[in-house]
């Protein structure tokens, strides 16, 4: 029986260090878990801010945050998901320099983030991204796609897909489905790579199942991160950890299907929607990247191993004791460090 965790409220003690200076605790002092007799565990945990971080993680990760739940109209969300998303994107403009226009490619629209430089070598390369946000909202055309530009001196296209609720499973597939044909006729399917965050790396294989299906080539590469690849049931790290990691509202994922409004009325195993049930072998090269923290950690580990036991290269890198989708954060160290690697992955595979 696949157990479920209880969090309590008391894991806001994973404020830790910063909760060590103040004079008011309001958190247990101790650890305590009980295994019912339907095999949930029950545990409170006291959990102080890892050692490993840096300066400006400890800080961010370590923030007083209220557990309260924040519930919010899909369009509220959106609004203020976009006015982020521009905030932030133009933080990464100046520190990682791109061009950003917009445009439509099949019908579809896309951000196309170019570098200002783009070497001889490297024209005749494009990265597909397909951006985060729970499929509701875009919380990563900018920011996931401004440093992979800048880092790869390469081409990047966002494919702008419609989102759920309104447009349920296969409509975002199907949006980068022809994205990816319709840059078929430029390049050479050895010249791209997919890749996406959170959602998007949910979508990225969703989309190489979907390009096998059609019989059509696969890129060079694909990148999940953080991502998860079955929605018949939730990984055990959805009941231990919160969107921003041990802090924040802790939605305990409810048993079988997830995420019901984007997968409608689609069978959670169908094998486009849930990778984890498709035949992977011969995909190209897949990096996967999560940390000990994130909501997602165990759909990428599992869907990491069907890829590696499926004969894929299929390097993984976890880092220590961040939340989910850190590198959105770009006052962080290890933010440069996660684009970084992704960058190298694609320089490595994408164009050889």
């Amino acid at each position: 029986m696949m157990k479920r965790v209880g969090v309590a409220a008391a894991m806001m003690a994973c404020v830790g260090m910063v909760m060590a200076q103040t004079a008011t605790r309001t958190g247990p002092e101790k650890d305590s878990s009980v295994i019912d007799a339907q095999g949930t565990a029950h545990v409170t945990r006291v959990v102080p801010v890892p050692e490993y971080l840096s300066p400006q993680a400890k800080k961010w990760v370590g923030r007083p945050e209220s557990d309260a739940e924040k519930p919010e109209p899909v369009a509220e969300m959106r609004r203020g998901t976009d006015a982020w998303q521009e905030r932030a994107g133009a933080q990464a403009k100046l520190m990682y320099p791109v061009n950003v226009t917009m445009g439509k490619i099949a019908g579809v629209p896309v951000r196309i983030i170019t570098p200002l430089e783009t070497p001889a070598d490297k024209r005749d390369r494009v990265l597909i991204n397909v951006h985060g946000g729970g499929f509701e909202v875009d919380s990563g055309s900018l920011t996931e796609t401004i440093p992979i530009a800048n880092l790869t001196q390469t081409k990047v296209i966002a494919v702008l897909y419609r989102l759920s609720p309104e447009n349920k499973f296969p409509a975002a597939v199907d949006d980068a489905v022809a994205v990816y044909k319709a840059l078929l006729k430029k390049y050479k399917p050895e010249n791209m790579a997919i890749y996406g965050t959170s959602a998007g790396a949910i979508l990225t294989p969703e989309i190489a199942v979907r390009l096998r299906q059609l019989g059509l080539p696969l890129p060079a590469a694909l990148g999940v991160f953080s991502g998860m690849g079955d929605f018949s049931r939730p990984g055990d790290s959805q009941a231990m950890y919160a969107l921003d990691g041990l802090s924040g509202y802790l939605s305990v994922p409810d048993a079988g299907t997830q995420n019901k409004y984007y997968v409608g009325t689609t069978n959670p195993r169908d094998p486009v929607l849930s990778p984890l049930f498709a035949d992977v072998k011969g995909f190209p090269p897949t990096l996967f990247l999560t940390s000990t923290r994130d909501l997602l950690l165990s759909g990428t580990s599992i869907l990491q191993r069907h890829f590696y036991e499926s004969g894929v290269t299929a390097p993984m890198v976890v880092f220590e004791g961040l939340p989910h989708a850190f590198w959105n954060n770009f006052d962080i160290p290890e933010s440069r460090e996660a684009f970084e690697i992704q960058a190298k992955f694609f320089d490595k595979y994408v164009g050889k």
